[in-house]
């Protein structure tokens, strides 16, 4: 376990890094004794400089190395959540500029949920998810970490706010409940080949509503919601794409639609 001051210090070291676009050595490699309720600890400081100092707000959230795909690329092998805040939105007739905004940037395919109701844990179930949903959209993610190289345990993801990025949703307001979320297919292209396909199963091994599930009922123990309104980005189906400038990437999910991302 880390004492408070520890947890400052980090949450201001990886606050400085987001802000200069540096990279900082692995958390877990330099206090091998950090615990996944600390990492959680300094990602909630950092969380509060991004609103203090910057005026983010919090708009949502997001679930994290669901799938084996990203678990065994970034070997990982648990799940993990982070907050979507206002500055991390990019509409798709935007283009993201990865040079002046990001550090070491990888695209990923997901699905996100957008709620018309609170989801309260614990026990939240599949159906409380379903009913609490308002729609659901193709959405990109992508995600960037402050640790060097992307050498991340869970501690070092979790404390950086899960790796988060950016994130792009898709214009097709879909209800989840006309979608097979199991078996809905997700071809990804990169520069017009596809680079990569998924499907619903890949999340959790059952479909993005289990990801919202485990989320809200994870949340809880934390004293945290998923709220009416929130954006709730429930994981890759594929594995991560690391981006450069003037790339170009689409994403296709069956019986939801398209979004696509461009970068500079």
């Amino acid at each position: 376990m880390l004492d408070k001051q520890q947890i400052e210090n980090y949450a201001s070291e990886l606050y400085d890094a987001l802000r200069n676009q540096k990279m900082i050595e692995p958390l877990t490699e330099r206090t091998p004794e950090i615990t996944i309720e600390d990492a959680y600890a300094i990602s909630s400081l950092l969380l509060q400089k991004r609103i203090e100092i910057d005026g983010e707000k919090i708009i949502g959230k997001k679930i994290g190395v669901t799938s084996k795909a990203v678990q065994n690329m970034l070997a990982v092998h648990q799940p993990d959540f982070g907050y979507l805040t206002d500055a991390m939105v990019v509409d798709e007739s935007e283009v993201l500029s990865l040079t002046n905004k990001m550090i070491q940037p990888k695209a990923e395919g997901e699905i996100a949920f957008i709620l018309k109701e609170d989801l309260i844990g614990p026990g939240v179930t599949a159906s409380d998810v379903l009913r609490a949903t308002d729609f659901i959209v193709p959405c990109f993610e992508i995600v960037d970490s402050r640790i060097k190289d992307w050498k991340i345990k869970i501690q070092d993801t979790v404390a950086d706010n899960a790796s988060c990025g950016y994130f792009v949703l898709g214009q097709q307001a879909i209800d989840p409940r006309s979608v097979d979320l199991s078996t809905c297919g997700m071809v990804v292209e990169l520069n017009g080949q596809v680079i990569s396909t998924g499907s619903g199963a890949a999340a959790l091994g059952a479909n993005p509503v289990s990801c919202v599930v485990w989320l809200a009922n994870t949340l809880s123990k934390f004293g945290v919601f998923l709220k009416a309104g929130e954006v709730i980005l429930s994981g890759s189906l594929v594995p991560l794409q690391p981006v450069k400038p003037g790339d170009y990437m689409s994403v296709n999910i069956g019986g939801i639609g398209r979004t696509s991302v461009r970068f500079d």
